[in-house]
């Protein structure tokens, strides 16, 4: 928090209640955005069977009391995905889900346990079509502000300014002086030992026993990240497959996938796919995350088979996420993402 008092003191939400206003605004002006375009929106289950599958997202676990006396785990979703997928094989076209998620182990400037998601898909669409909506979307929120630029510890943008596009390789040889596809193989495959060489030919420390994944976090964290979305936003694009999640293999490259992220600040606001509608490929790349959480962690999450069935007719799509109140604090001026969520979840910031 911002102040030793509670957010409900009245001297504290007399200082935090202007940018709360000004949220509300926001989240006004990008849904009436959304409408324009003959988006649906829709209203996703929180609880669900599986969170997620990625090896280093953690859930909020619940026991859901049956009639039988018999109980089930359920887990607050940390994203619509799963759910908004189901509505594109059942036939919606172009559907934006804007409310609460749950991610456990975050709390910090940019990190809460609930925060609300703008996510939103096209069906029969690339994700090229989310690029330009991102850039869409970084002018309507910083008119709705009434701001020139967005600005976060000393780094600035200008979110009228066009996004530069930047591939992950182009960013790994710019900012970290790594040839970063000379680690992957024509198959996707990774190679460790060669990351980490050119990353100690950099001067960059490696622990021994990381792998290839961990590896490539830490460059992204240490020298990539920082440097995104100075001056302009950044959309970081051709994401190795071994970092493709839930995207399809490009066409072009077959080492990497259909990915984007946002970046303006050096912030990461939103992450975009092609998706993935190979049931078979997306079972095994969950199996694979559930085995290096179950290494990292001790535990995993089960797979959500309605999810893999749905998927298996879903038609090709693109999909984004984005991290809405990331986006307020920027256009609002805040130093923390508390600042900007009118009832912080109690416990106070790492």
């Amino acid at each position: 928090m911002t102040s030793a008092s509670p957010f409900w003191a009245p001297h504290v939400h007399a200082d935090r209640r202007p940018r709360l206003l000004a949220r509300n605004r926001l989240k006004a002006a990008l849904r009436a955005w959304f409408e324009a375009q003959d988006f649906v929106e829709v209203e996703t289950a929180a609880l669900q069977v599986s969170p997620g599958n990625e090896a280093h997202l953690s859930a909020f676990a619940t026991q859901a009391l049956l009639p039988d006396a018999m109980g089930q785990t359920l887990y607050l979703h940390t994203s619509p995905e799963f759910a908004c997928k189901k509505l594109l094989a059942a036939g919606e076209t172009r559907i934006f889900s804007f409310g609460p998620v749950w991610r456990n182990r975050e709390r910090g400037a940019l990190h809460h346990p609930e925060f609300t998601m703008l996510e939103w898909y096209r069906v029969h669409e690339g994700y090229e079509a989310l690029m330009e909506d991102c850039a869409t979307l970084l002018r309507r929120a910083a008119d709705t502000a009434g701001t020139e630029r967005f600005a976060f510890r000393g780094r600035a943008c200008d979110p009228r300014a066009a996004p530069e596009r930047l591939t992950v390789a182009e960013a790994f040889d710019r900012h970290a002086g790594i040839d970063l596809l000379a680690t992957v193989n024509g198959d996707g495959g990774t190679d460790a030992a060669a990351l980490r060489a050119a990353m100690q030919s950099q001067g960059l420390r490696a622990a021994p026993d990381d792998g290839w994944a961990d590896l490539f976090s830490k460059v992204m964290v240490e020298k990539v990240e920082p440097a995104l979305g100075i001056g302009r936003a950044t959309i970081l694009c051709d994401y190795p497959v071994a970092e493709a999640a839930l995207a399809r293999r490009s066409g072009r490259d077959p080492r990497v996938a259909e990915r984007f992220e946002l970046y303006a600040c050096g912030v990461e606001l939103a992450n975009g796919f092609g998706e993935l509608t190979d049931a078979a490929e997306q079972r095994r790349r969950f199996e694979a995350e559930m085995d290096e959480k179950e290494r990292v962690y001790g535990e995993r999450y089960p797979l959500d088979e309605d999810f893999l069935a749905a998927l298996a007719s879903m038609p090709a799509a693109s999909g984004i996420a984005l991290g809405f109140d990331r986006l307020a604090m920027l256009a609002l001026g805040a130093a923390r993402i508390e600042d900007v969520i009118w009832t912080p979840v109690a416990g106070g910031a790492a």
